[in-house]
């Protein structure tokens, strides 16, 4: 079994160069509730000389070639490769998951190379004929600054990372500080790869995030986190009216209709609300099943839930790891015996591992309705609520009635009446018997509350550019 014990420690990278600070970060390994790094945390006066470098090299980073720049883009995919054992093992001590989901979790980010690693991005040639000839061409915006989250460190900068290369700005990242070491480490590796500038990484506090999102040298941001937060970065961002990209949370909604089979679906609703422990934005997170299958999907849905191992990340055979921190483990501790002290039942609790660590049990409630927070917030971690419904009609106005807007689902085999059901449902994604599939082909954002703008695909990597007409007299 790997062990943490051979972790260096990772610098930040500002300007090709990697470098410490007077201050630092002292991350946790949510398995036993301790500190296992300390990493250097950037000043404000380094974020301005990054910020300043960044500004330096965007100028030649924008007139290279598209088809060189996705060649130095693929040179990314081979770093990466060459390291995924190191980087998974980052991800695993610093977030907890299971070290095979961590190497999954590495190994799905470079879907992104592959995808936009050779994509055009031609003009659109809106008219030519003997009066002239009009384009729109779409071009880099200059510094973008990424902030990401802490349940997919890796992927989500690579997310926001390679669309923004392959565009033409250049990129600095600021990771959660929850888990900023693997984001750290893959910017060190990836200075022999990029020009200086290129790519910076810059660890630190929300304060630093604030100061970022409001740099007059940044031009547009691209945040994963929170709905709270997504609303104060966009306050921030308009003072300089930067370009946004904020990947919100969900409070994902999946109907179950009356001829769907629990044997057939259990298992993956289960996962669809429980992969990554739960901790997913658009993980499914209320469950809507009719009334004459609700003991059956009850009993499918925890039949699913008995087989999970829940235990540290490197530890063979778990499935499952801790909440990543302390005070997201309190909301979903919170949420969960609010609803039980209103009447709901855990009809199922699984087990965790005795001592330290951020251990929450697999959860299944019943019982529940709408007025209680664990139907109406998101508790972004591993505990879902069971509802019933009568009628499909009244399933879709609960199923809406809601802030948020990231991603839904519907299960039956029928998958004509399913797709008209699906078609109702107000959110970014919806799917249809699966939740979520997210993939670097497919556009993915939220509706409402939960987003503004999409990630991945050509729309994706066109939030990355300003629109330019050229229009030409003849």
């Amino acid at each position: 079994m790997a062990t943490p014990t051979a972790i260096k420690t990772p610098q930040l990278t500002i300007n090709g160069r990697s470098c410490g600070s007077a201050d630092s970060l002292s991350v946790i390994d949510p398995s036993t509730g301790e500190s296992f790094i300390e990493v250097p945390a950037a000043s404000l006066a380094q974020l301005d000389e990054a910020v300043a470098a960044a500004n330096a090299a965007f100028p030649a980073w924008r007139a290279t070639p598209l088809t060189r720049r996705q060649e130095i883009v693929r040179g990314i995919k081979d770093v990466i490769l060459a390291n995924i054992d190191e980087l998974a093992l980052l991800v695993t001590t610093e977030q907890g998951k299971p070290l095979g989901n961590a190497r999954g979790e590495v190994g799905a980010s470079l879907r992104q190379i592959d995808f936009l690693g050779s994509i055009t991005l031609d003009p659109e040639v809106i008219k030519d004929d003997e009066t002239g000839r009009v384009e729109v061409r779409r071009e880099p915006l200059g510094v973008v600054g990424a902030i990401t989250v802490w349940n997919y460190p890796i992927l989500a900068a690579m997310f926001k990372l390679i669309p923004a290369l392959v565009a033409g700005n250049v990129v600095i990242v600021k990771p959660s500080p929850y888990t900023p070491v693997s984001t750290m480490r893959l910017g060190e590796l990836l200075q022999d790869v990029l020009p200086p500038g290129v790519f910076q990484v810059v660890a630190g506090t929300d304060e630093l995030g604030s100061a970022l999102t409001a740099h007059p040298g940044v031009h547009k941001i691209s945040f994963t986190g929170s709905v709270a937060t997504g609303k104060r970065v966009m306050a921030s961002a308009a003072g300089t009216l930067k370009r946004v990209t904020l990947e919100l949370g969900g409070n994902d909604a999946g109907i179950v209709l009356d001829d769907a089979d629990p044997a057939v679906i259990g298992a993956d609703l289960f996962w669809a609300a429980f992969s990554n422990s739960g901790q997913v934005c658009a993980a499914l997170k209320r469950l809507y099943v009719p009334e004459s299958k609700f003991d059956a999907i009850c009993e499918a849905v925890a039949a699913e839930a008995a087989t999970v191992l829940v235990g540290p990340g490197l530890q063979e055979g778990v499935k499952a790891g801790p909440v990543q921190n302390k005070p997201q483990l309190e909301r979903v501790r919170q949420l969960t015996e609010d609803a039980i002290a209103r009447g709901g039942e855990a009809f199922f609790t699984g087990e965790v591992p005795d001592g330290p660590g951020y251990w929450f049990p697999t959860t299944l409630v019943r019982h529940v309705a709408e007025g209680v927070p664990l139907v109406d917030e998101e508790p972004f971690g591993p505990v879902v609520p069971i509802l019933t419904y009568r009628d499909v009609d009244d399933a879709v106005a609960r199923a809406n009635n809601t802030d948020y807007g990231l991603g839904a689902s519907v299960w039956s085999p029928d998958l004509d009446r399913a797709t008209a059901v699906a078609e109702r449902l107000d959110a970014g994604s919806v799917w249809v018997n699966q939740h979520p599939v997210v993939t670097a082909a497919v556009p993915f954002g939220g509706a409402k509350q939960s987003g503004i703008g999409v990630e991945g695909s050509l729309h994706g990597l066109h939030g990355y550019t300003n629109i330019k007409v050229l229009s030409v007299k003849r």
